[in-house]
């Protein structure tokens, strides 16, 4: 898991941001942060995970663009 979440802190900003578009960033980001929960084993963060997976889709996208225009990185429970 850890070479997961390496893999996706070292992605160049604009794929970040194209990750953090509708429809794939509850999937990519969901992913991220139950990788990144498992390693750190943190349920919260793994739940965080499972939830963004299924409504990332929907409205928590703005959420990931907003933190990876504003700070380069997803830092929202993350």
């Amino acid at each position: 898991m850890k070479g997961l979440v390496k893999a996706f802190d070292d992605l160049p900003w604009i794929v970040k941001i194209i990750l953090a578009l509708p429809v794939i960033d509850g999937f990519a980001w969901g992913i991220y942060r139950v990788a990144k929960g498992i390693d750190k084993d943190d349920g919260v963060l793994i739940l965080a995970g499972i939830i963004w997976i299924f409504l990332g889709i929907f409205i928590l996208w703005l959420i990931d663009l907003v933190t990876i225009i504003l700070h380069g990185k997803v830092t929202v429970l993350a």
